[in-house]
């Protein structure tokens, strides 16, 4: 058997591992929150909750895949994983790194419930202090993250803009032209140097959540549960947020693999599919640079108080449903490249066969 220290070592070089080792390592992560969910609600069904705790259950999974797909989450997890691939890197849990740093706040403040802690509730309701100092916290990291992954894969959308262009009009594709990296990568090299691996973004997730727009629907549920009904056990009620965050988990974890391969084809493909990588790269600056100016409205506005049209009209921009948007264009730029590689293809055969 292996010791500690194998083990250890494994950890330390788990990118080097292959990647459908790391695939692996990463949906059995997966699976094992939805285990927990299921175990935490069978130890806890009782004749008295059982069925109201099943069903409070499925919404709670219901809600965790519908956040999956608000357009900060997408935002963030395309434009890490599009940094990650343009440096040559397999990023396969930078989705699940992500939304399990989410959906962290999201237990804690379950357990913090469950325990009967008042703190959640003070945190949760609008205009106490301490919904002021996690809210801006949130917005505030999320607004600059968001940004700087924008200004970074933006500058790479120029520089791969202007290549497509001159190969268009017949110029070669140099070497050059892959390494580049521009000023703009260059300026913003330090502020990005903590998030070197796909597992840096836990933090980053995490403060994404501090703004409590899913703890706050967890959280509610827990306390509306638990003040009605006090023959649900602690343990149904914790397998609320545990669902919530397996099914959070799984879509994310499913977002950043699907990019991190699509990534792959256009990058490590420069010839093929340029065209496919300079679109790309320009939805994911532009999503990420969108969501940034919305959400540093709202913290400008809750920070300093501000009652000017334009920060107000920012803040009150609710985007909803707005991250499936963002995965239809990327489907639809997938799908248009596919059917015009199949359609060069099928034109390269038939000179092929030509008589000459």
């Amino acid at each position: 058997m292996a010791t500690l220290t194998e083990f250890a070592t494994m950890y330390r070089q788990r990118e080097h591992l292959p990647l459908r080792t790391r695939l692996l390592f990463t949906y059995g992560a997966v699976a094992a929150l939805h285990l927990a969910a299921v175990v935490l609600l069978f130890v806890g069904s009782t004749a008295v909750g059982g069925q109201l705790a099943l069903s409070l259950v499925l919404t709670a999974y219901l809600a965790g895949i519908k956040h999956s797909y608000d357009w900060d989450h997408i935002a963030a997890i395309d434009n890490s994983t599009l940094r990650f691939v343009a440096q040559r890197k397999e990023p396969v849990s930078v989705g699940f790194a992500f939304s399990l740093g989410h959906s962290s706040v999201v237990v804690l403040a379950g357990i913090l419930v469950v325990a009967g802690a008042a703190l959640v509730g003070q945190l949760m309701q609008d205009g106490t202090t301490g919904n002021l100092v996690v809210g801006l916290i949130g917005s505030g990291v999320s607004g600059l993250f968001l940004m700087a992954m924008g200004l970074f894969n933006g500058s790479a959308f120029l520089r791969s803009a202007r290549v497509y262009r001159r190969v268009q009009r017949g110029g070669e594709l140099r070497e050059e032209d892959l390494k580049a990296e521009g000023f703009v990568a260059r300026l913003l090299a330090k502020p990005l140097c903590g998030v070197q691996q796909p597992r840096n973004i836990y933090v980053i997730g995490f403060l994404f959540g501090l703004g409590f727009d899913t703890a706050t629907t967890i959280g509610l549920l827990v306390m509306t549960m638990a003040a009605s009904l006090a023959g649900v056990s602690p343990f149904a009620l914790m397998a609320l947020p545990v669902a919530f965050t397996a099914a959070m988990t799984l879509c994310d974890t499913t977002n950043g693999v699907a990019m991190m391969r699509m990534y792959k084809s256009a990058i490590h493909n420069p010839k093929r599919k340029l065209g496919f990588n300079v679109l790309t790269t320009g939805i994911s600056a532009l999503s990420a640079l969108f969501i940034s100016l919305i959400t540093l409205g709202g913290f400008f506005k809750a920070a300093f108080g501000l009652g000017d049209p334009v920060t107000t009209w920012l803040a009150s921009i609710d985007l909803g449903e707005a991250g499936l948007l963002l995965v239809a264009a990327f489907l639809a730029v997938w799908g248009m490249s596919v059917l015009r590689g199949r359609r060069n293809i099928a034109s390269s055969e038939v000179q092929v066969l030509l008589p000459r």
